[in-house]
């Protein structure tokens, strides 16, 4: 039987683009962009402003 489970709210800091990456405008050695990666300090990098909870099964 599948599983149903509500979709979480989306992060409205992020818009659930929770991580991007950023040029630095300098180049390696061998002539590639330096780049560095930075997340939503809001939701910590999950793109939803809840974190998923275990199922647990009452009555059992």
């Amino acid at each position: 039987m599948p599983q149903h489970i509500r979709p979480r709210p989306i992060c409205g800091h992020c818009d659930g683009f929770p991580t991007v990456t950023i040029t630095t405008g300098t180049r390696t050695p061998d002539g590639e962009r330096k780049t560095i990666t930075a997340h939503c300090p809001t939701c910590r990098g999950t793109g939803h402003t809840t974190t998923a909870r275990a199922h647990t099964k009452i009555g059992a």
